[in-house]
């Protein structure tokens, strides 16, 4: 029986397409042909990604009355273009490469890019990918920063324990973090020349102070000037970054006043502290209206498995896809903090870490954060709250729960007879 599509055949009347690179970029536009009906004419120019060429097509856009410019996302060469033609005010369309499939059997070319680009465009065969507002990409500018700063301290961390293990200086062993205060002492010493094992213990504080006697052992090695010369270039990297980390966080803090109502209401959630609230705002925007359900943010993020069917099969590989990756990192760490909570998020987690693993755990975890995530900026009057950890427990069908113990028992070994109670 047939059906009604909801499909429409609507052609954008001006658009234009771009292929950007470096140094150049090819524009494609198609507009009607005012003297035939039904026909359309195209004009295939090649630019300078200058400010100055940029805003020259601009111009001769506004001339051919475009309303949508549509370019790919190649590297970082959109950013300027994209920008500017924003800010003339044209509806300026980010669009993923991937799902721009040149046909097969044609040369490749930047000028066939871009009219294939263009001819898929006015035919709305395309979606644009989210380009937030300018607020919140300077915020993401920060935060991604953040991100980044913080990757570089723990390589360098890394470099500072393989150099004390060249040296025969077992530190990490004893200490479980060697950059406290009481390990920065001790590399301290190290540097300024002191060598003897007992000297060096001495130099811990608080609970170290009970390993003195593992504090011998870890420090009897061979530790050299040359040791010392590179411990010293380490330590000093180390300590830039953190004075720029601190000063980033205290312009993350600065640009997220305006926001701040949600980053409290974020915060709330378990695992979810202000850091990981503003990297959620930076990276999804606080317009929701780009995801009408959760489920398509959660799809977005590539936190949902991918849908594969073939010959009447479905292939459920159990695989998300590659997502935005500093999304994906602060949804982890909030998944695995929250699995230390007494919370409904926490019980969630050690649910499914129990029966199919930490990897599974923090994907399914991260994906119900998103959720509720989706949930707090949608609706800017909602708070959070907490089911509690025995929400599983207490709202399990009866007959579900007694068929579960039933199993446990007989796994054990057990025969199961039951009896209802007087």
């Amino acid at each position: 029986m047939l059906t009604e599509s909801e499909d429409t055949e609507e052609i954008i009347a001006q658009v234009a397409a771009l292929d950007i690179g470096k140094a150049e970029l090819v524009c494609c536009v198609r507009v009607p042909d005012e003297r035939r009906p039904g026909r359309r004419l195209q004009e295939v120019t090649t630019h300078p990604t200058m400010t100055r060429a940029v805003l020259l097509l601009a111009d001769r856009l506004r001339q051919l009355r475009v309303g949508r410019v549509v370019m790919e996302a190649t590297s970082d060469y959109w950013k300027p273009v994209f920008y500017l033609l924003e800010a003339h005010g044209f509806d300026t369309w980010l669009v993923n490469a991937r799902d721009v499939k040149h046909l097969p059997g044609r040369p490749k070319t930047d000028t066939l890019d871009a009219v294939w680009l263009c001819k898929i465009a006015e035919r709305q065969m395309i979606r644009p990918s989210l380009v937030p507002p300018p607020p919140i990409r300077r915020l993401r500018d920060l935060t991604r920063y953040r991100i980044d700063l913080v990757n570089a301290r723990g390589a360098e961390k890394n470099r500072v324990e393989k150099l004390l293990e060249d040296a025969c200086i077992k530190l990490s062993v004893v200490a479980s973090d060697i950059f406290g205060v009481s390990g920065r002492d001790m590399m301290a010493a190290l540097i300024a020349g002191e060598r003897d094992p007992k000297v060096l213990a001495q130099l811990a504080r608080t609970r170290m102070r009970t390993k003195i006697t593992l504090l011998e052992e870890a420090f009897t090695g061979h530790f050299t000037d040359h040791h010392a010369f590179l411990l010293t270039r380490m330590l000093g990297r180390i300590d830039a970054i953190n004075t720029d980390i601190a000063a980033v966080e205290d312009r993350i803090g600065e640009q997220i006043i305006p926001f701040a109502d949600a980053v409290d209401r974020l915060a709330e959630i378990p695992g979810i502290g202000p850091t990981t609230a503003a990297v959620i705002i930076a990276e999804t925007g606080m317009d929701m209206t780009h995801f009408p359900t959760a489920g398509h943010l959660v799809s977005w993020a590539r936190f949902a498995p991918t849908v594969k069917e073939s010959a009447g099969r479905k292939k459920g590989t159990g695989s998300t896809g590659h997502g935005n990756p500093y999304l994906a990192r602060a949804l982890g760490e909030a998944a695995v903090a929250a699995g230390k909570t007494n919370t409904f998020l926490g019980e969630r987690y050690r649910r499914i870490a129990k029966r199919r693993g930490k990897k599974r755990a923090i994907v399914a975890v991260g994906r119900s954060i998103l959720v509720i995530a989706w949930h707090l900026l949608t609706e800017p009057g909602t708070r959070f709250h907490d089911l509690g950890p025995d929400f599983h427990t207490t709202h399990t069908h009866p007959e579900h729960r007694k068929r579960n113990h039933i199993r446990q028992l007989e796994a054990l070994g057990y025969k199961v007879t039951l009896e209802p109670a007087a």
